[in-house]
């Protein structure tokens, strides 16, 4: 859930202006994504897939895509690579953020992500040393949560009067005030004042929760109180804490404990049975549950119910002997290997990183001790380290069928290049484009010597010159040339028509002359262009097989890398398999150590009954 916190943090920083906008009038214009590879890249992120989103940003950032977005980019990159796990790289990314000159606002909250990523590895000097340079810029709502972050700081590095001076200026009635209250109580505890810390985790342990994370923190704040006053030598104080936590909550098998060691440090034995008889009942694997099994037969010894005390002893014994085989069971099935593919099995692959929770335990004798290998940390990362690299091993499968995709579509693309080149080739043979130019400079040195001698004859239409043509055949007709009243009227309509005709030309010559000169100007655009066009083709023609042969070089170099990828993720899935074996079996071995002392112990009481019996015996004869 922290982690999950730094993530839901990120969110903020990148919606904070908009945010702002939104609640105040006057306040800072909201975000605008101008770039779209970076609006990709958040499109992929804000739907937690976050390999896509990794992948894009690294690709834009490697091409200078993003332009007003580095700064965001950067941050963001951090975050996606803090979602993995991957603490290291996510620092540096932050200290390089705070080298650069960026806005206040974004250097204080990166300071504040940087603790938290810090104290969660351990790391607790460099923690302190990135909440020292928070300045008061930050944000009420991260500015809590600071402060109780330096708090746990002081009590991880056992500065706990630090701590309580820090935490006793918590104000208000706020979840965070309670969680401040318990750190406070339990920082006074470790300081040893034990006094000061009952009044305060006895004020806890009795309000009235609104939500069931607060019911929570009052339970492990009156567990907390009761084992303290236990410790202190205080058995009745510590049993009023102890009855208030629930019967049916997380805490109550240990409370059921500490209740009946309560009873039993005053001696009222019969009455801590009745805790401890409620545990046996629970499940064996809890520590607590295995400790009331030989506390119960301690306590009838004591009530000198001798007979009685033996029974529970060898139920005990019996019950620790057949769990330890369970657990040997379940060590030889863990170590077979084939354990952590139900994690997996029936579990879509659809969110990887902190997001990813175990909806349901695998089928198998197994389940009922992950319970236990799930409450830890180290197991729960290591299991979604195990996820992702599954993930990444099916991404790069698909990649590596993407691969063959794309080698026949190359194939395809060369193929369909190579058939058509004869026939690209064959047309631009035939496409005299230098005659083209020749005539078209003819038909401007034409025209400009229609247009010095107005020649309007040279731009008739076909239609015109043929009736002018016609017109001067019958002028010169010799009938015509009789000087008779016929052919006088036939010579003047001629000439009538000629004129007409002549007027005709002359009155568009200007007009004609200019729509020509528009097409011969367009014409040497569209030559120019086609010589242009031809250079093109010439050069992609040189090029293009250069071009295949680079494509083919990254295409059928693609699948070797994908392979080499895929050894290697196969490699960190089986160290990260091992791993997570050695923690299981770890984990299990602890357990298996821990019913063998109890055996021990419930051997050597059951013993010490017999003898006792048998010397009670050897005195009433």
């Amino acid at each position: 859930m922290r982690c999950q916190s730094i993530v839901i943090a990120l969110f903020m920083l990148l919606a904070a202006p908009v945010l702002s906008a939104q609640v105040a009038d006057n306040g800072p214009e909201p975000i605008v994504v101008k770039s779209p590879h970076f609006g990709e890249v958040l499109f992929y992120f804000y739907q937690d897939d976050f390999v896509p989103a990794i992948v894009h940003l690294l690709a834009a950032q490697q091409q200078f895509q993003f332009d007003e977005h580095s700064e965001q980019a950067e941050l963001l990159l951090g975050g996606l690579y803090l979602s993995y796990g991957h603490h290291l790289e996510s620092a540096v990314i932050f200290e390089r953020l705070l080298a650069d000159n960026v806005a206040p606002d974004i250097r204080d909250r990166t300071w504040f992500f940087l603790a938290k990523i810090w104290h969660q590895r351990g790391y607790l000097l460099k923690a302190q040393t990135a909440l020292d340079n928070i300045s008061e810029m930050l944000p009420e709502n991260l500015r809590r949560e600071a402060r109780m972050l330096q708090a746990q700081i002081f009590i991880d590095s056992a500065q706990y009067n630090a701590a309580i001076a820090l935490l006793q200026q918590w104000s208000g009635n706020t979840e965070w005030a309670r969680y401040a209250q318990f750190n406070l109580g339990v920082a006074l505890v470790r300081s040893g004042d034990v006094d000061a810390a009952a009044s305060i985790l006895d004020e806890l342990g009795t309000l009235n929760p609104t939500s069931e994370e607060l019911t929570s923190l009052r339970d492990k704040a009156n567990l907390a109180l009761g084992y303290s006053l236990l410790q202190d030598g205080q058995p009745l104080a510590a049993k009023e804490p102890l009855q208030r936590v629930r019967l049916e909550g997380p805490f109550s098998n240990k409370a059921l404990l500490g209740v009946g060691w309560a009873d039993a440090e005053i001696e009222n034995y019969r009455r801590a049975l009745v805790p401890w008889m409620e545990l046996r009942g629970r499940d064996l694997l809890d520590p607590a549950v295995q400790e009331a099994m030989l506390a119960i037969p301690y306590a009838l010894a004591k009530l000198d119910s001798i007979s009685q005390a033996a029974d529970h002893y060898l139920n005990a014994i019996e019950a620790f002997y057949e769990e330890t085989n369970r657990i040997d069971r379940t060590i030889a099935f863990i170590e077979s290997g084939g354990f952590f593919e139900g994690f997996l099995a029936d579990d879509p692959l659809d969110s990887t990183g902190w997001y990813w929770r175990l909806e349901e335990l695998p089928d198998g004798p197994e389940a009922r001790y992950l319970y236990h290998l799930l409450a830890t940390h180290e197991f729960q990362e290591g299991l979604k380290n195990y996820r992702d690299l599954s993930y990444l091993q099916h991404n790069l499968d698909d990649w590596q069928q993407s691969v063959e995709v794309y080698v026949n579509m190359l194939e395809s693309r060369r193929e369909a290049y190579f058939e058509r080149l004869p026939r690209v080739e064959d047309a631009l043979a035939r496409a005299d484009l230098a005659g083209m130019v020749d005539r078209k400079l003819e038909f401007d040195s034409l025209l400009n010597n229609v247009e010095q001698s107005h020649d309007w004859l040279a731009l008739a239409t076909e239609q015109e010159f043929r009736m002018w043509r016609d017109l001067a055949e019958l002028a010169n007709t010799p009938a015509l040339a009789a000087n008779i009243p016929e052919a006088v009227e036939v010579r003047d309509k001629i000439r009538l028509l000629k004129g007409v005709l002549q007027w005709r030309l002359e009155r568009d010559f200007k007009d004609r002359l200019w729509r020509i000169r528009r097409n011969l100007r367009q014409t040497g655009e569209a030559l120019v262009e086609t010589q242009r066009s031809r250079r093109e083709i010439d050069d992609a023609m040189r090029k293009e097989p250069i071009h295949f042969a680079k494509l083919s070089q990254r295409v059928y170099g693609l699948e070797p890398r994908i392979i080499s990828m895929m050894n290697r993720v196969a490699d960190s899935m089986a160290d990260q398999r091992m791993f997570l074996q050695a923690i299981a079996v770890g984990e299990l071995q602890t357990q298996k150590q821990r019913l063998d002392i109890y055996t021990v112990q419930a051997r050597f009481a059951l013993a010490a009954i017999y003898d006792l019996a048998a010397t009670v015996g050897e005195v009433s004869r």
